[in-house]
């Protein structure tokens, strides 16, 4: 959500999403940056955002607004800032270090933007800040930036970027981040973005980064278990929960071999469905 926009700052703690990131960074012009700085501010100081994690979107490490953007951290304490165009490890360390000067704030989660071709080859090195940094969690794909920099046609298929969004998934995966897929800009074209949002599911991604509500169910959806989903997994952890099965690697369910490999990513699927639960 653009800073300047407070109507729509308003409508955060209503809507049905995970994380509610406020932008300081694209979506305002430079001489509104103090504005926008205040609304941020009055914004998460009064409003209940309830389990939504409120993100702020600065502006770059080594832009003229930076420092500013961090200095407005000592009035209000996100849950995490988002830091654009990231395309080495040292943006990452240069904000780690500023958040550790701000009575609060060392806790607070660092999520990065992998968007140049840049940042791309050096995927594997910026998420290998993590064995570092461990306040840094997720890394946010922006496809549009990606595409637009290499001169990219993006296709509803997204085959000609996809090579390059597999490299930043793949170094996510390596370190043990979390992976957004990037926004889809048609909002009206629900059956595209549906598609992409299945698509990022199936690529391992954590979730989807979106621009407007109409897009947060279809979303939700496809990022969530289903119902069968979760059956399997409930059968899965009460399988290995008997006493016979508990010194076993491997026991067999309906006729499926299933190893302990299986029961972790169970139990992962059953903590995201009790957090949607919680949400709920």
């Amino acid at each position: 959500m653009p800073a300047v926009n407070e109507r729509a700052l308003q409508k955060g703690p209503s809507l049905d999403a995970d994380a509610i990131i406020v932008d300081l960074e694209d979506s305002v012009h430079p001489g509104a940056k103090n504005d926008a700085r205040i609304n941020v501010v009055r914004t998460f100081n009064e409003l209940d955002y309830g389990s939504r994690q409120r993100v702020v979107r600065v502006n770059a490490v080594g832009s003229a607004w930076f420092k500013d953007d961090m200095r407005m951290l000592h009035d209000v304490k996100p849950d995490a800032v988002l830091l654009p165009k990231v395309e080495t490890p040292a943006a990452i360390s240069i904000t780690h270090q500023h958040l550790q000067n701000i009575p609060g704030a060392a806790n607070t989660e660092i999520w990065a933007m992998m968007e140049t071709p840049l940042a791309v080859i050096n995927a594997a090195a910026i998420a290998a800040v993590k064995t570092q940094i461990n306040t840094f969690t997720t890394v946010c794909i922006g496809n549009n930036d990606l595409a637009r920099e290499a001169d990219m046609a993006v296709t509803s298929d997204r085959q000609l970027l996809m090579p390059w969004l597999l490299q930043i998934v793949l170094a996510c995966k390596a370190y043990k981040l979390q992976v957004m897929d990037g926004v889809y800009n048609d909002f009206s074209d629900l059956a595209g973005f549906e598609h992409e949002c299945l698509q990022g599911a199936s690529m391992g991604m954590s979730g989807k980064t979106l621009i407007h509500p109409k897009q947060i169910a279809i979303a939700n959806q496809a990022y969530s278990p289903s119902a069968k989903d979760i059956e399997n997994a409930q059968s899965i952890v009460d399988a290995f929960s008997k006493p016979e099965n508990a010194g076993l690697g491997a026991i067999q369910i309906d006729g499926r071999m299933v190893e302990r490999l299986h029961l972790d990513m169970a139990q992962h699927t059953l903590r995201i469905a009790q957090q949607l639960k919680n949400r709920s």
